[in-house]
Parts: structure tokens; sequence; C-alpha cells
């Protein structure tokens, strides 16, 4: 049997995770459940059974590392019977395929709170269940709450925030902290002449803002990598 270490490498390799915060949203667990876990070198067996249920994962492989990763089909999972049993005989394979996974991430509100540091907090105000694809490193999903990127984006739509893009490029979108405001999503274009970015937003009834250069790296969250919404 495998160590808690080795089966937990394996749940966060399937489900994208990348910490026991992670996991413990996608499992629907307390952190400390999980540190408990380490501590007894062992991964509770409701673990697996809510893994299967949520991805399809075969249990067979997260505690032993052998046979397919997936066991589920678009058509179900249906036990087979007699000596082929435990035999899968679908292809598994397109489960694997970050476009046919999903990923259950945390929403985020546009207004910001402060810790006891000091520092800028994303609060987490619900669920969202995306492609995982659409969940890798450095995604912050923000829903919008302000009608300044309208009609190209309309307020109740879901925005992933690339946090570790935060070079700006002319033209491109970016998730700004404005003061007062929270974070405001904005088209940014650099204006070298008076060393600020100007930040533009698609509303016209927005005024054009600025943004000194030196202060980019404070201001600026993230790039926007993709936008949901419906028609």
């Amino acid at each position: 049997m495998s160590t808690f270490d080795e089966v937990f490498e394996r749940i966060k390799l399937s489900t994208h995770t990348r910490t026991q915060v992670e996991l413990a949203e996608v499992l629907d667990i307390r952190q400390s459940s999980i540190s408990d876990a380490k501590r007894r070198n062992s991964v509770p067996s409701d673990w697996y059974m809510k893994l299967f249920e949520k991805f399809g994962l075969n249990p067979d492989w997260l505690k032993k590392g052998v046979g397919p990763m997936y066991l589920r089909t678009e058509q179900g999972y249906e036990p087979l019977e007699g000596p082929a049993a435990g035999r899968v005989f679908e292809d598994s394979a397109k489960f694997g395929d970050p476009d046919a996974r999903n990923a259950v991430v945390t929403i985020h509100s546009m207004q910001c709170e402060t810790d006891a540091d000091g520092q800028r907090v994303l609060k987490g105000i619900g669920k969202l269940s995306i492609p995982q694809s659409f969940a890798g490193t450095g995604i912050q999903v923000l829903r919008v709450e302000a009608s300044g990127m309208e009609p190209l984006i309309r307020k109740g739509a879901y925005v992933g925030l690339d946090v570790s893009q935060k070079n700006v490029l002319s033209g491109e979108l970016y998730g700004v902290f404005v003061p007062y405001e929270g974070i405001s999503l904005k088209r940014m274009y650099l204006d070298a002449a008076n060393n600020r970015f100007i930040m533009r937003s698609e509303n016209q009834s927005h005024p054009e803002q600025y943004l000194p250069v030196d202060s980019r790296d404070q201001a600026i969250v993230g790039r926007v990598a993709w936008v949901l919404q419906t028609l």
C-alpha cells in the first residue's frame, strides 16, 4: 500500500490542486482533516468515494498507482460481472484532457479586504466549476460587479485573472486596484512621455484614469486570461 504522501501526490496531480487548502476545497473538508490524515499516514476511505463521484477517478489508481486513472465514461460507470470484472473497456484518456474535466474554484469579490498586516486580500464569495484548463496556476476568479467594461464584459460575468502577468502589454485587459473602488477591469496603454499608464473602460461614460509606471506592481492584480458570461 502506498504511503499518504504518495497517494496525496496522485490526488493533487489528478485534481490539479497544489496545496492542502485547495484540496480541502475540492473534498469539501477542513484543512485540519488533511493534516490529521497525514499525521496518521492514512487516507480516509470517503476521500476515494468523493474523488470517484466528482472526477471519475479510479480508487485503485489513487491507492496503488496501478490501473487506469479514470473509470467513468460519458455514459456513466457500469460495473462488469464474471471473469471480466475489474477490466475497463472505455477509453479513459479523454477524461485526462483538462477541457473534459472540471475544477472547483473560489469566486472572489472585486471589493478587497485588508488583513492584519495591512495587505490587500481577495474576499471569497462562492464557488464555480470551470474547465480544468481554465484553473491554471496563478488564476484568480472574480465576479464582475461593475459596468465599466460593458458591453464587452457585463455585470455578473466571471473573469479569470492571471496574477503572474503584471507586465503591461498595451491594449490588453488587466485587473487593477483602484483606491476606494476595489478591483476594476481596464484596458491599459503606456504613455511613455508622461511616465504613466492610461486606463480605459469600454463604457464610454467612464473617464480615463492614470497609473504611474512605478506603481504598476502594487496596483495591477493580473492580466485577464478568460471571461465566462451568458449571451
